[in-house]
């Protein structure tokens, strides 16, 4: 049995309650039933009975009797006790409970993905450096927790579009053709230049694709750096995304805003929406009615629109195509801006704590031999993708940066990460998965087979280390239902790591799961491969949930 067939058990005991004029309530759409921390209390626990004591008119007490005597009549039950002011503990009996070993095979990489949010069409926004350099180790951390938290939403419902907006427009990319156009010509980088081996670099590569280009006008130069050097950087960050494992469904471009009229368009849209105003010459919009510590210009007092502008119209283009809920995942450095899109949102007739979410990741740290590692050969002044993919590996990277929350800064001990210890948490948990693996290939080599489905008798899993097992594998689906609507891929790798591979290492270190010698074959030996095969298919769903890999071997 599983939760979701306990929480539907639960259910239809209310209702029977209901019908029988035993309860005069409405029977809840949903019953949460979860694991108790004190395993005495059961396998499961469930309040419903302090949820519906008030509508009922009775003591929770009362109604918790009403709904234990119906539960105990239902097949897989073995025991239901009150506790405290009403909570139903309940007790599986090993049959039931064991049964789930066969619901998570038979599901394979389908187990665990839920409906909890589906229909809803989410834009998750994330990494969005600009495209004037690599992707430095802050848009790391976004492209490993952005990209984890894009297939956990798709595998709990959600109809999501990732996305990486390209900052192409404005003085930032002015500067950046500024300086290629220095490096090619052997000039000294401006003061407000880009610097490192990369502009070195891109700056050859233009010229060997466009010869003659330096005997040019000044102008027509710079025209031609900025539009090849923009090409080629943005190139050159997909190629890095592609590499990491992180994939983005649009690239969406700042200056098409500016070149299709969009901008103006949405102030347009927003002065209609009674929140636009002018004053000394330029347009402003009053995001100070909706928490903003001041009202930001649109565009300013000479005529040029402003970054706030293009940000407007970007979230309006968002919702025209679609999006519920548009998702920003920003660096630490731009807590200001959190409030400025809130109030784009309210301005524009939205739901500012519904329409738009916005979460900060915290810096990240590179240690080598006990010291912070600084500076990227290639960049010059940051470290790029390309530096911690060569220091760690992607999955190293990846699982790293997801398993702690957004909130925390963390750092990465490039001697750790490259170590195969138990401290290292990627190869703990990457080992768990190949440990489950050698289990089946010894069994293979031997001949034993966990046999069909038919004849496994769950039964025979009744230890507490089965059971304990059992349950962490049966919460699952909760979790990576929890992790969709947090928005915290975190708590899937924290699962895997601190609850699901911990108690398979009980079970493999207390049950004996393979004869030795001359010892029988026997139901025994065969649940447990089941139990071994079900525990070893919710970590690979799980790591690849976190896009990492689920080695076999190592």
């Amino acid at each position: 049995m599983t939760p979701a067939e306990l929480s539907q058990a639960v259910q239809a005991a209310v209702s029977a309650a209901v019908e029988a004029g035993e309860l005069a309530v409405a029977v809840p759409e949903h019953v949460t039933v979860e694991r108790p921390k004190n395993r005495d209390h059961g396998d499961y626990a469930t309040n419903v009975a302090l949820q519906l004591a008030k509508p009922a008119g009775k003591p929770p007490r009362a109604v918790a009797e009403l709904v234990a005597a119906r539960l105990r009549e239902v097949t897989g039950i073995a025991k239901v006790d009150i506790a405290g002011p009403g909570f139903l503990n309940i007790t599986l009996d090993a049959a039931s409970a064991g049964e789930l070993a066969r619901t998570i095979v038979a599901a394979g990489e389908a187990y665990g993905r839920n409906e909890a949010l589906k229909g809803l069409k989410i834009n998750l926004e994330f990494v969005s450096a600009n495209p004037t350099g690599p992707i430095h180790i802050g848009g790391v951390r976004w492209a490993a927790v952005g990209d984890s938290l894009a297939r956990i939403l798709r595998a709990t419902g959600a109809d999501v579009t990732t996305e990486y907006y390209l900052n192409d427009a404005g003085v930032q990319i002015s500067k950046f053709a500024g300086s290629l156009q220095a490096a090619a010509n052997g000039r000294p980088v401006p003061a407000d230049g880009y610097v490192g081996e990369y502009i070195v670099d891109i700056a050859k590569a233009i010229t060997d694709a466009v010869p003659g280009l330096l005997d040019l006008p000044e102008d027509e130069q710079r025209s031609v750096f900025r539009e090849q050097g923009l090409a080629l950087m943005v190139a050159e960050i997909k190629r890095s995304m592609e590499e990491f494992g992180t994939h983005f469904d649009v690239w969406f471009s700042e200056k098409s805003l500016h070149d299709s009229g969009a901008v103006e368009k949405a102030i347009e849209r927003l002065r209609e929406q009674g929140h636009v105003f002018d004053r000394d010459d330029a347009i402003w919009l009053r995001t100070t009615d909706f928490g903003d510590d001041k009202d930001r210009v649109l565009i300013k007092a000479d005529g040029d629109t402003t970054y706030f502008a293009a940000d407007a119209a970007y979230y309006l283009s968002k919702r025209d195509r679609g999006s519920e809920v548009s998702v920003y995942m920003l660096g630490a450095d731009h807590h200001g801006y959190v409030n400025r899109l809130k109030a784009i949102v309210a301005c524009a007739g939205d739901d500012m704590d519904r329409n738009i979410e916005v979460k900060i990741g915290q810096f990240v740290k590179m240690l080598r031999d006990g010291e912070e590692v600084r500076m990227s050969k290639r960049a010059g002044n940051i470290i790029t993708i390309d530096d911690v993919v060569d220091w760690i590996g992607v999955d190293a990277a990846r699982y790293t940066l997801a398993r702690s929350s957004t909130d925390s800064t963390i750092t990465l001990d490039i001697n750790l990460l490259t170590s195969q210890t138990s401290e290292n948490p990627v190869f703990y948990i990457q080992y768990a998965h190949t440990r489950m693996c050698g289990v089946q290939r010894k069994a293979e080599s031997m001949g034993i087979t966990k046999g069909s489905a038919e004849d496994f008798k769950p039964e025979l899993l009744s230890t507490e280390w089965e059971s304990e097992l059992l349950g962490a594998l049966a919460d699952f689906p909760r979790i990576l239902a929890t992790a969709g609507e947090l928005r915290e891929p975190h708590r899937v790798a924290r699962y895997l790591e601190e609850d699901v591979a911990p108690k398979y290492h009980r079970f493999y270190d207390h049950c004996q799961i393979l004869p030795k010698g001359d010892e029988e074959v026997t139901d025994l030996t065969r649940a447990r491969l089941w139990l071994a095969d079900a525990t070893r298919t919710v970590v690979a769903n799980g790591l690849a949930l976190l896009g990492v890999s689920a080695p076999e071997r190592m």
